[in-house]
């Protein structure tokens, strides 16, 4: 019998992932769904979230993102692929697209309800890069383009809208420039080796040869003749039992089936291990040699190793429309917009404001002369004169500003409870509203904990006999209230369950920011910003009274040199009653929250401010007046 608070999803989601391991060979595949970016491990993947709604949109991509996984697990061998692998990184990203198409152009020959699942999934890929707006070859990723071109040819399928585009822009230049290579596409698709040299061939008709390095079959048989020279001398009694063996095992290998040559190969590593184990025991190692430990288990955290967590069985990352029914969030947010009635005329100004700002610095220079666009009233006079003349068009150029991805991380602790997160909602509410107009893509999310003084998390600890320092104590609750890929419309509602009783609860910043950033990351954006809302320093009763008094502090000051390190993020914070300048370089302290949306606004739009004095007066430490 279904229980009420069962999630729809979870029968299909069992499912696919079952799918998922058959057509991957592999049943001890781990899959997961999580609204991070979808990858792909030796031993699981990670699949796009499903919702409880289960919108077709949402199957198709999980669909088409596991067979797509699946099939790479399937075809692809990691040891021959890095084999011939090139050095130079335009050269290595084309033999990367080619062999993921090679991979699913056999996926759709051999089982071709993969071929409609995997155009699904490409289809979301071109939408999200928007690639059906491409109109020059040099805009279009030239290594995405080649990836496209193998698998049509391969497969024959027209691609999905948008991925078209980006394979003609470039399908004239590839053509001439590889035609005689590409004609041996069908004899070695199903080859991995094969394919990597004809890859590699591709690549050097395409002008890269330069950057692939030396060729790996003449640098190979150097090698393996002296390794299996030093073989012999090592081993000269086991060498022949060996070799015998696998004169054997090649003899049975056709009548064989595929599946009994991998449980014959698979039993014979077991008893080969077992044998070294056994000759370990016996036998006294060389100085200096020891036998080999299962590698410790990842760290919690990449900024801080020796970060600890007692237990993630009960942490969680949900989206905000999965804790709340609809009609609650229709409710909270009519109550939100209640709540800052009197702040709308203010809030409303500042908006403007930015939009014009931000805008102003959007397009500043024109494209001339062209087939197409808008029509240049400048240069009619030159059709009036010569009715021969062609109309003249022209168009905008876009700055780097329109490919920018904000991330906000909104504090959902019990301390921001009452004004402060009232504001802080409405606020990330506008700035979503007003960047999407500008063709900014926002992202809103944030953090707190699913209970008070430690949760199961504490529970379990003190079944377990409460180990010293135990590390990090409570279940984490990380919210999702809008991807940076949904519209604010869709998104509006969500905001509204920070009103929700009983929500805000702990914060565990460092973990949080983590999240954020690892999120924010992964984003096709050239530009990403992450901006901090908090209003203090990390604070969780369970964690600090079993572990030293700055143990979460200091993780978010890890956390944030990590950040600012690697540089793949612009970090800045906004303290709200509290100075956040004593963790973060870029910050801003106000003391009164009805001044949240005004420096949300100015730090924002110094950002994109061309004048770096400016810029840099504003991204300065400094207090909001």
């Amino acid at each position: 019998m279904k229980k009420p608070n069962d999630n729809p999803a979870d029968p299909f989601k069992k499912a696919l992932a079952e799918a998922t391991r058959v057509m991957a060979d592999d049943p001890e595949l781990g899959v997961t769904y999580s609204v991070d970016p979808p990858g792909l491990g030796n031993d699981s993947v990670r699949l796009p979230q499903i919702s409880r709604r289960m919108t077709k949109q949402e199957v198709l991509l999980a669909r088409g993102t596991a067979d797509a996984y699946a099939l790479k697990l399937r075809h692809h061998d990691a040891k021959t692929h890095n084999r011939y692998s090139p050095q130079g990184q335009m050269a290595r990203d084309l033999y990367e697209s080619m062999e993921t198409a090679r991979c699913e152009a056999v996926g759709a020959i051999t089982m071709p309800g993969t071929a409609s699942n995997i155009d699904a999934k490409i289809a979301n890929e071109a939408e999200r890069r928007g690639y059906a707006g491409l109109t020059e070859a040099s805009d279009a990723p030239l290594a995405v383009a080649a990836g496209y071109l193998i698998r049509h040819l391969a497969t024959g399928r027209p691609l999905p809208p948008g991925a078209d585009n980006v394979m003609n822009l470039w399908r004239n230049f590839i053509e001439e420039q590889a035609a005689d290579t590409l004609g041996n596409l069908e004899e070695t698709l199903k080859d991995q080796t094969a394919f990597a040299k004809f890859s590699r061939r591709i690549i050097e008709d395409l002008g890269y040869g330069d950057q692939l390095g030396d060729d790996p079959d003449d640098v190979s048989e150097d090698q393996e003749d002296e390794a299996s020279s030093d073989e012999q001398e090592e081993e000269p009694d086991s060498s022949g039992s060996e070799d015998d063996q696998s004169d054997e095992n090649d003899e049975a290998a056709p009548e064989q089936s595929q599946e009994e040559q991998m449980d014959a190969a698979e039993a014979q590593v077991s008893a080969e291990e077992l044998e070294d184990m056994d000759m370990s025991e016996e036998t006294e190692m060389p100085e200096g040699d020891m036998p080999l430990e299962p590698p410790p288990p990842p760290p919690h955290s990449e900024a801080d190793p020796g970060y600890k967590v007692f237990t993630t069985a009960h942490d969680e990352e949900i989206r905000a429309e999965e804790l709340a029914e609809p009609q609650e969030l229709e409710r909270l947010r009519a109550y939100l917009d209640q709540q800052l009635e009197p702040l709308k005329g203010a809030v409303s100004r500042l908006a403007n404001k930015l939009q014009r700002r931000l805008q102003a610095q959007q397009n500043r220079s024109w494209e001339f002369d062209l087939e197409e666009g808008t029509l240049d009233a400048g240069r009619l006079a030159r059709v009036v004169a010569n009715p021969t003349t062609p109309l003249s068009f022209k168009t905008e150029k876009d700055t780097e500003f329109r490919d920018t991805v904000v991330t906000l991380l909104l504090d959902n602790s019990g301390s921001m409870r009452g004004r402060p997160i009232s504001i802080a909602a409405i606020c990330a509410d506008v700035l979503a509203r007003t960047l999407e107009r500008c063709d900014v893509k926002v992202e809103i999310l944030g953090f707190t904990t699913r209970a008070w003084k430690g949760g199961q998390s504490r529970e379990d600890w003190l079944n377990a006999g409460r180990e010293q320092g135990p590390g990090r104590l409570n279940d984490l609750r990380h919210i999702i209230y809008k991807s940076a890929d949904a519209p604010w419309r869709r998104s509006r509602d969500n905001l509204g369950l920070m009103m929700k009783e009983g929500l805000l609860k702990e914060n565990i910043d460092g973990e949080a920011l983590e999240w954020a950033h690892r999120r924010v990351a992964y984003r096709p954006e050239a530009r990403k910003i992450l901006m901090v809302i908090s209003d203090g320093a990390p604070v969780d009763d369970s964690t600090l009274s079993v572990n030293p008094a700055n143990y979460l502090e200091k993780h978010l000051r890890d956390v944030i040199a990590m950040v600012e390190k690697r540089k793949q993020v612009e970090l800045l914070a906004i303290g709200i009653g509290h100075d956040v300048t004593r963790y973060y370089d870029r910050a801003v302290t106000i003391t009164d929250v009805e001044q949240l949306a005004g420096a949300m606004t100015e730090q924002l739009a110094s950002l994109f401010d061309s004048d770096p004095r400016a810029r840099a007066r504003i991204m300065g430490i400094r207090k909001a007046s």
